[in-house]
C-alpha cells in the first residue's frame, strides 16, 4: 500500500508551522521536492566527508573518491547501464546535451541533417538549432498530431541516411505525452543515426533501462528525482563517449599536457573535467536509493491514480481546455482556461498556497504549433493525493469567480 502519511513526512518543506501553512506543490516537472536523507547526505559530506577527489593521496579525499565513484555505479545500475563508466556526471540536463552536441561537432558536416520534435523543451533544442548553425548542416523538427503525440508516420518518412542525430523526448514537460523510445529508437537505427533522449520528466515516473531502450545517449538531472541541484547524468555507450570531443578541458580529464598537444583520460573522466560536483553526486545516489525503496512501480500507479482523478475535476469545471493524450498517460497536466491568462491562474492559486507553473514551458516552437502562448502546468509526485488534487480544483473554481 503507498503510505503517502508516511513519505510525506520525510519532506521537511510540507511541515506545517505558523509561518508556513499547508502547500499543495504541483510544480514537480520543474523540480521535485527533497527528502530528509538527501538534505542529511549533503549536510554530512561537507561537515565531515569534504575533500577534493581522484588525486588526493590522504585518508579523506580517498574517501571521498569512493563515494562518488559509488554514487556513479548506483546511477548505472539505476538505468541498467552495462558499466559504470557509461555514465558522466554534469550539472543537469541542459548540460549533458551540450555535451553530446558540442561532443559531436567535429563529426557534423554541412551534409547532415539534425532532427528533433516540436515538443522539446529548449535544452533539447537550441543545441542542436546551433550545431546546425556552426557546421551547416539542416534542421528538421518532426510534427505533432492533434492530440499532442508524435506523428510516428511523419517522423519515420523525415528519417534517412542524412539524419545524424534524432534528438527527442521520454516524456514531454509539457503535455505529458510519453513517447514510444524503443519504436522511435528503431526507426532511428534504420538510418544508422544517433539517438538522444531527453529523460528529465521520466526517470522519476517510470523505470528507465537504457538496455531495454538502446538508445546511445540519454540525459536526466539530479533535482528532478529528488536530488540536489546543480548535478546531472549523461549516460552514452562506451564507444560514442570515446567519439566525443570534451566539452570542457582543464584540471581532472587530463593524462599528458606538453607544449604541443595535450591527451585526455577516456570516458567518463574525461568528460568531467575541473572540480566535479561531489557532494551533489553523493546526495544524487542518496536519492535514487530513496526512489527504489518505494518502488518506481509504485510511483507511477500513484501519480497516475492522482493526476486521472484531478483531469476529472478539471473536466467538471468548465471553460478548461486541458492540452495532450490526458488520462491514464504521466503526472503532467497542462490546460488553458476560457478568456483567463495562465499567470493570472497561477497567481491566484499561489495565493491559495497551491504551485503550479504558468508559460510557455520552455518549450515556445511547441507553443507555436498549439497556437497559444503559454499554459498552466499542474505535475504530480508522490507526496501528492486526492485532497492536493481538490484543493487545485477548489481554488480553480476561486479563480474563475474572480476573473469571470
Amino acid at each position: 500500500m503507498f503510505a503517502i502519511d508516511r513519505i510525506r513526512r520525510q519532506f521537511p518543506v510540507f511541515r506545517l508551522t505558523d509561518d508556513h501553512p499547508a502547500l499543495v506543490y504541483l510544480d514537480n516537472a520543474a523540480t521535485t521536492q527533497k527528502p530528509m536523507v538527501v538534505i542529511e547526505r549533503l549536510q554530512q559530506f561537507y561537515g565531515h566527508e569534504n575533500a577534493n577527489i581522484h588525486r588526493g593521496i590522504y585518508r579523506l579525499a580517498h574517501k571521498a573518491t569512493q563515494s562518488y565513484e559509488r554514487a556513479r555505479t548506483k546511477v548505472a545500475n539505476f538505468l541498467n547501464a552495462k558499466q559504470p563508466e557509461e555514465v558522466v556526471f554534469c550539472r543537469g540536463t541542459t548540460e549533458a546535451i551540450n555535451m553530446v552536441a558540442q561532443g559531436l561537432r567535429h563529426q557534423v558536416t554541412s551534409e547532415d541533417e539534425i532532427l528533433v520534435t516540436a515538443m522539446e523543451h529548449h535544452a533539447n533544442y537550441v543545441p542542436w538549432q546551433t550545431l546546425c548553425k556552426q557546421t551547416g548542416a539542416s534542421f528538421r523538427v518532426a510534427p505533432l498530431k492533434e492530440n499532442g503525440s508524435l506523428d510516428l508516420y511523419l517522423l519515420g518518412k523525415m528519417l534517412n541516411k542524412k539524419t545524424r542525430v534524432l534528438a527527442f523526448t521520454h516524456i514531454s514537460n509539457t503535455l505529458g505525452t510519453i513517447n514510444p523510445v524503443s519504436e522511435i529508437v528503431e526507426l532511428a537505427k534504420k538510418h544508422q543515426c544517433l539517438t538522444v533522449l531527453d529523460a528529465a520528466q521520466s526517470v522519476a515516473f517510470d523505470q528507465v533501462d537504457v538496455q531495454d531502450l538502446n538508445c546511445d545517449f540519454l540525459a536526466f538531472s539530479g533535482h528532478k528525482i529528488f536530488g540536489p541541484m546543480g548535478i546531472g547524468v549523461l549516460y552514452g555507450k562506451t564507444e560514442l563517449l570515446a567519439d566525443l570531443y570534451p566539452y570542457q578541458q582543464g584540471g581532472g580529464m587530463i593524462t599528458e599536457v606538453t607544449e604541443q598537444e595535450s591527451r585526455f583520460k577516456n570516458p567518463p573522466h574525461g568528460l568531467e573535467a575541473g572540480t566535479p560536483p561531489v557532494a551533489e553526486a553523493i546526495a544524487l545516489g542518496t536519492a535514487l536509493d530513496f526512489v527504489s525503496e518505494i518502488g518506481l512501480l509504485n510511483i507511477r500507479e500513484h501519480s497516475q491514480k492522482t493526476l486521472n482523478y484531478a483531469l476529472d475535476g478539471l473536466n467538471r469545471l468548465g471553460k478548461v481546455n486541458t492540452l495532450g493524450p490526458g488520462s491514464g498517460t504521466s503526472n503532467i497536466i497542462s490546460f488553458v482556461m476560457d478568456m483567463i491568462h495562465p499567470h493570472d491562474v497561477a497567481t491566484i492559486l499561489g495565493e491559495a498556497g497551491v504551485a503550479v507553473r504558468a508559460g510557455h514551458h520552455c518549450c515556445q516552437p511547441l507553443m507555436q504549433a498549439l497556437g497559444i502562448n503559454s499554459t498552466v502546468r499542474a505535475s504530480f509526485s508522490i507526496y501528492n493525493d486526492t485532497d492536493d488534487a481538490d484543493r487545485l480544483i477548489d481554488a480553480l473554481k476561486t479563480v474563475q469567480k474572480i476573473m469571470s
